[in-house]
């Protein structure tokens, strides 16, 4: 599947967004997703990019200092002979050697520069798909059995910053505690971008901000603490991005989004589209930008990568990596 850019606005449409944007009205939502996988053009297996990398026109080489950005929810990536595999749920993803050649070789075709994780257990773990020789692991230090993590290229100068504890909030008398935030300061050159990787509750996909269910209120005490963070990078004036699985279905107008523009405005690289993963779904995993970084988006550059469907049994992953790049 070659790379094709569509225009989003205006009477200089293109014909192949119009016809996709019209068919969104009238099919059911994964026919209309299938539809846009095909606009989005899709990150597919290697072998399918006839020797193009992805979101490549053509063979030329990228601007200078390009960066490129991905979120990948790993599902439960763990060492299978780790002393932590015993306390894991029983129905989890378990992987051979072979499986994790196969996300290896994915992370390989990604080819991202700085990549938020989901679901890992150990820099270790990870290091088998993001090899140490190309990428430093970041990772958060609580005590759970999965965390956000951060795979970044050698060539970058990195900072962990304090975790954002804050986003746990469970009571401590909770028999499950939340996934803590991934904050680091990445350093382009002289410019600095803060990044934060998160995980945050599931279960509250598209409800109602007044849902009183228990997922509902919790993803909101976890938005009113990103809108906190969000007001601290504003008042820094810090470029910053904040990536991962929201478990939330954002739009512009969905009112957890507009939470966190209380203080800053931001630009959600996904609006607008639906993801081709697993033959079509709203996204849930997002790339947020904020402060300067908001003007380094490349237009047309949010990428999805799905998997060969040779090799998609449950041993990869249940999500797919989103992908954008920035020019700072």
């Amino acid at each position: 599947m070659l790379s094709m850019h569509i225009k989003t606005g205006g009477a200089q449409a293109s014909p192949v967004f119009v016809f996709v944007k019209r068919l969104s009205k009238y099919l059911p939502r994964i026919g209309a997703a299938v539809c846009l996988a095909t606009a989005l053009c899709s990150t597919c297996a290697p072998s399918a990019f006839a020797g193009l990398r992805d979101g490549q026109e053509t063979p030329t080489a990228a601007p200078p200092h390009t960066l490129k950005l991905a979120t990948w929810n790993m599902d439960w990536l763990m060492a299978e002979n780790g002393p932590l595999t015993a306390t894991a749920p029983p129905d989890r993803p378990r992987r051979t050697a072979a499986d994790f050649e196969k996300l290896a070789s994915y992370a390989q075709h990604l080819d991202a520069d700085i990549i938020g994780l989901q679901e890992v257990d150990s820099p270790a773990t990870a290091e088998q798909i993001f090899p140490a020789s190309a990428y430093q692991i970041f990772i958060t230090k609580d005590a759970l059995l999965q965390h956000p993590a951060l795979a970044v290229r050698r060539t970058l100068k990195v900072h962990q910053n304090p975790d954002v504890t804050a986003l746990d909030v469970a009571p401590p008398t909770a028999e499950h505690q939340l996934r803590r935030g991934l904050d680091v300061t990445v350093e382009i050159g002289a410019i600095p971008l803060r990044i934060l990787v998160l995980h945050l509750k599931t279960g509250c996909w598209d409800n109602p901000v007044s849902e009183r269910q228990h997922s509902c209120p919790t993803l909101l005490q976890q938005f009113g603490v990103l809108e906190d963070w969000i007001s601290a990078r504003a008042a820094a004036h810090e470029a910053f991005v904040i990536m991962g699985d929201f478990n939330r279905r954002l739009t512009v107008y969905d009112p957890f989004f507009l939470i966190l523009t209380h203080t800053a405005p931001l630009t959600l690289t996904s609006s607008g589209w639906a993801s081709p993963c697993e033959d079509g779904s709203y996204f849930i995993d997002h790339i947020l930008l904020g402060g300067a970084a908001q003007g380094w988006l490349q237009p047309h550059s949010l990428r999805v990568m799905t998997y060969k469907a040779a090799s998609q049994p449950a041993t990869l992953s249940d999500h797919c990596a989103v992908s954008v790049r920035l020019t700072p």
